[in-house]
């Protein structure tokens, strides 16, 4: 059911894949992501040191026998990341896929991935970007809209505009993200021409979900209206849960205040607290409009089954 090119590419039962999110995928929620049939993305920036990254691909390791991945950030960070350090444990630990989000990669750290039988990703806001890394050699592009949560680009493109477009101009299988969060979204998004999704918002609210239970019963509560962008200033826009963290950041983009006072509110500490503490309004978390059209939390499997079901279910009544 529902065999594409993403799921014979990346080894995994569903053309689904779990967002990368800072401080929350870890090895555990991973794991049961890469479980339930889908492909988990485990974040290596949330790990300051190589040792502390190997510790954690090797306990993602025993505890799934199924494909995962592991993100390469390539965004402005405060704290400066060598993904060459990241790198060395990938090859050696055998990770099987890796998806780079942000700028352009390196080509040479291209190359050793490629070199070693690594399935790559990459993930972009515009047909432009998405041509370039196709020519880069990357196994697969993960196209995000600008109704998803996250860093979603200067350019205000959404999933509906996106995908057609792309699936007209590039060979490699395309990946929709943005807004998906049921199986109508996911067969919309099989139906515009993507052969898988990528769920991240979704996925919060879920049971292994590894944040403080009063993030997510703020987060049940909001609607499509509870969101807004920021960074804008920066060229590197945000798509956030409306709390006082994220309205302060926009405040003071509309003051002209330095990057440096916006992303001590940004900051990824801040962020942190948020969602290990509990307080709400401690940082800004990404989140997309799809936050309104979910309505309960469940477990990651029941979510990605569900997920399947739903759209096998809609395919089969439109077919009728």
């Amino acid at each position: 059911m529902f065999r594409t090119r993403v799921t014979e590419l990346l080894g995994i039962e569903y053309p689904i894949i779990g967002g990368c999110m800072q401080y929350i995928t870890g090895p555990e929620f991973v794991a049961a992501i890469s479980n339930a049939g889908a492909l988990g993305i485990m974040s290596s920036a949330m790990f300051s040191t190589q040792e502390d990254f190997r510790s954690a691909v090797r306990k993602l390791k025993a505890l799934t026998d199924k494909p995962f991945a592991v993100n390469l950030n390539l965004f402005q960070a405060l704290r400066p990341i060598d993904n060459r350090q990241y790198l060395e444990v990938i090859l050696a630990e055998g990770v099987p896929v890796v998806e780079f989000s942000g700028n352009r990669p390196e080509e040479s750290l291209l190359a050793r991935l490629k070199d070693a039988g690594i399935k790559v990703l990459h993930k972009c806001v515009n047909i432009r970007h998405a041509l370039t890394a196709q020519r880069l050699g990357v196994s697969c592009i993960t196209l995000m809209g600008s109704e998803g949560g996250g860093h979603i680009g200067e350019w205000g493109l959404t999933t509906m505009s996106l995908i057609p477009r792309a699936t007209g101009l590039l060979d490699v299988p395309i990946v929709a993200a943005g807004g998906i969060t049921d199986g109508r979204s996911f067969l919309a998004a099989l139906d515009l021409g993507a052969e898988g999704v990528l769920m991240g918002t979704r996925l919060l609210l879920t049971r292994e979900c590894p944040i403080h239970h009063n993030i997510k019963r703020a987060l049940i509560g909001a609607t499509e209206l509870d969101t807004i962008l920021i960074l804008g200033v920066v060229h590197n826009q945000l798509r956030v849960w409306r709390n006082e963290a994220a309205l302060k950041a926009q405040e003071l983009e509309d003051n002209n205040a330095s990057a440096q006072e916006i992303f001590q509110v940004v900051a990824g500490t801040n962020t942190k607290r948020l969602l290990e503490d509990g307080d709400i309004n401690a940082g800004v978390l990404a989140c997309s409009q799809s936050i309104g059209a979910i309505t309960e939390i469940k477990t990651v499997s029941e979510v990605i089954g569900g997920t399947i079901e739903e759209a096998h279910a809609i395919r089969t009544r439109l077919g009728n």
